[in-house]
């Protein structure tokens, strides 16, 4: 539509005012003016040099003599409101309805590849609510890219080395008893993470004893014993110790078997897998490059340097006076690695928090400054945190939102909502049902909120099925099976001349709408505008269902043109819906 009226608008501005414009500026008709689509003339004013209402007018009775699109049109205020005809609804809605991939391109054999890293957890904790958005955002973002005609790589570091890892290793050995999650029966991430939590407390005990026997809090902090020998085990692990690395694997694999089920029930998955502990090697042997290079330095101590203070950065540590490596070593490691594994790669998406921001512009600095020329499709999906009423979680206290008990809250929330208020005993499957819309709270109220901004989380107010939340989605789609159930069979014939009703036309335009979301939403790295767009689309179906009679219409054509209609808003919830990785359940 907008192709075919800026066509018409550039040669008729062309051989009128002997003036070339090439872009032209659509908005969606505000609802208080008359009309569907409206061209802002500023921008050809300034060209054209006339009085915005007159260039209006001669534009409008242009498109209305040249284009079967236009019904109509009113000029306000340097806009140019135009009436679309219900013939190009019409042949637009025979065009898509039974293309069940309306408004996604498929990716083709020559399209950019890229790989989009998240989740990337630490193996001494289980998963928390601040992975739950990682996960959500870093899976959607893949989903939506792929939409938008690229090949993907969903992939994770695993950040299965360090001294933090070694603080859980410490902790069991003092404490674990020689037991295993089995024994405990517990799963093997929270198995792990409670001596973390564990090692911290000892810690703490052991520093307020130096403390109190005069020593500085420098001192007792860095000589607490279970810190010190934390240090050791990773010393020894960098060193390859067997026993060390005995039980560092034993502990890891605990670990991975404990995320797996959580990804499973969370709807998320991974094309490949990168360990710190494989990479870390290699980013130490990038430093020393970039050493004998000149680009990074030593310190008298041993520890390794970059100095960024004329980029506007700072200085900034990549390898301890012990030689061990840290965060950053093993970040160039894993970024030189991928792109070895994938010559072809086409970009690199990390999906990291925003307290992470200033990191990821010194590893993108640094990969440019040691002369990689794919350091420049690298892109920081920057997110900010999840907070709760509480305050902010903390892993070391143990104070975080455990991923599976906030899933299983969440199942157990729509449980309860739906014994209140539905008939669970029409349903096959109530368990899979609850865990659907649950899931559908969880991940709507965190993907409608842009990525950049902190999100208070409400369980509560996630179910409002009178609001912007999952579950209203989801009973839409469900509203709507259940009226094609009733309908058995659709014949609308196309070519009978109709007229549409204004309610429909809402519809019609919020669908015209669709394949530009998309656009946009994969451009901006931001599933909030596909969550909006869904809010949106599902108000102005309600808005039709509540007012306009489907199965009671007399006419068997309108009938089935508005069979038609709804099909296509069940189509598209349920394609934006698999962008943002929530389900849509056939009965509510």
């Amino acid at each position: 539509m907008e192709k075919e009226i800026s066509e018409i608008v550039e040669k008729f501005v062309k051989t009128t005012f002997k003036v070339s414009v090439k872009n032209f500026e659509f908005q969606s008709t505000r609802k208080d003016f008359e009309g569907d689509i409206t061209l802002v003339l500023f921008p050809l004013v300034k060209q054209i040099k006339i009085n915005p209402k007159q260039l209006g007018e001669l534009i409008g009775s242009e498109l209305k003599s040249e284009s079967d699109l236009i019904k109509d049109f009113n000029v306000v205020n340097g806009f140019l409101n135009l009436t679309i005809t219900s013939s190009f609804y019409i042949l637009f809605l025979d065009k898509v309805k039974n293309d069940l991939k309306y408004g996604h391109t498929e990716p083709k054999d020559d399209a950019n590849l890229i790989m989009v890293e998240y989740s990337s957890p630490n193996t001494n904790k289980p998963l928390h609510l601040g992975h739950i958005r990682n996960n959500l955002l870093g899976y959607s973002i893949s989903q939506i890219l792929k939409a938008n005609g690229n090949k993907i790589i969903k992939t994770q570091i695993i950040n299965d080395r360090g001294i933090h890892i070694c603080k859980s290793m410490v902790a069991w050995k003092l404490f674990g008893e020689n037991k295993n999650p089995l024994d405990a029966g517990v799963k093997g991430d929270h198995f792990v993470g409670k001596f973390y939590v564990l090692y911290n407390k000892e810690y703490n005990i052991q520093v307020n004893t130096l403390l109190e026997d005069g020593q500085t809090e420098e001192y007792a902090k860095a000589n607490a014993p279970i810190f010190m020998e934390a240090q050791d085990l990773l010393i020894k692990w960098e060193a390859n110790d067997k026993e060390v690395r005995e039980l560092w694997n034993k502990m890891n694999d605990w670990v991975y078997n404990g995320f797996e089920d959580t990804y499973k029930m969370l709807g998320v998955d991974f094309d490949s897998y990168y360990y710190e502990s494989d990479t870390y090697l290699l980013g130490k042997k990038l430093i020393k490059e970039g050493v004998s290079k000149g680009v990074f330095y030593s310190k008298k101590d041993g520890s390794v340097w970059v100095d960024l203070k004329s980029d506007g950065l700072d200085e900034k540590l990549l390898l301890r006076s012990d030689g061990t490596s840290v965060y950053m070593t093993q970040d160039l490691g894993t970024a030189y690695q991928r792109f070895l594994d994938h010559s072809k790669i086409d970009g690199m998406v990390y999906t990291v928090g925003n307290e992470q921001d200033y990191h990821f512009k010194v590893l993108f600095l640094i990969l440019k400054k040691l002369g990689y020329n794919w350091s420049k499709n690298l892109f920081h999906l920057s997110y900010g945190m999840v907070d709760l009423p509480s305050g902010k979680m903390k892993s070391r206290e143990g104070t975080v939102v455990d991923a599976d008990d906030l899933i299983t809250t969440m199942r157990n929330s729509a449980n309860q909502i739906s014994e209140e208020h539905g008939r669970i005993q029409d349903v096959e499957d109530p368990q899979k049902l609850f865990l659907q819309i649950g899931l559908g709270a969880l991940k709507y109220f965190i993907l409608k909120v842009d990525p950049k901004k902190r999100i208070l989380f409400d369980p509560k107010a996630s179910f409002d099925f009178n609001g912007n939340t999952g579950p209203f989605i989801q009973y839409a789609y469900a509203r709507i099976q259940s009226i094609l159930r009733s309908a058995k069979k659709i014949k609308w014939n196309s070519d009978i001349k109709m007229k549409i009703d204004n309610k429909e036309k809402e519809i019609l335009k919020q669908l015209l709408m669709y394949p530009g979301i998309v656009k946009q939403a994969g451009e901006s790295y931001s599933p909030s505008l596909i969550a909006n767009y869904l809010y949106d689309l599902v108000k102005v179906f309600n808005s039709f269902y509540q007012n306009i009679s489907i199965l009671g219409e007399s006419d068997s054509n309108i009938k089935n043109f508005r069979l038609t209609l709804i099909q296509k808003v069940g189509h598209t919830i349920l394609n934006s819906c698999s962008l943002l990785g929530i389900e849509v359940p056939e009965r509510m």
